[in-house]
């Protein structure tokens, strides 16, 4: 599943979807490692949780871009009645550290 299925849409998800590759007509990118990570917080399987550790390990997330991006879904959060926004936020925290700033 997308990570939209999760939580809303991040914006300028698509500028941060990295190039894969191209066969034939067809072009490969990954989605959003920023998108991936937020969803994964959320769900909060320990799996995910371990994955996200890995994509900051590899700096492919950056603790301080990933709460900016937070915060600007964070307003939309509502219309994901499955989350609770401030378990959320504690959940970003526990993985990404304090907020900085």
């Amino acid at each position: 599943m997308a990570p939209s299925h999760f939580i809303p849409e991040l914006p300028g998800w698509q500028d941060r979807s990295p190039f894969v590759g191209r066969w034939g007509r067809l072009s490969v990118h990954h989605y959003d490692f920023y998108a991936q990570a937020l969803a994964k917080i959320e769900r909060g399987e320990e799996k995910d949780l371990r994955d996200v550790q890995e994509m900051l390990s590899r700096g492919l997330v950056r603790p301080d871009e990933a709460w900016r991006l937070f915060r600007r879904i964070e307003p939309m959060l509502y219309r994901y009645p499955a989350v609770d926004p401030p378990s959320f936020a504690r959940a970003v925290a526990a993985a990404l550290g304090p907020e900085s700033g």
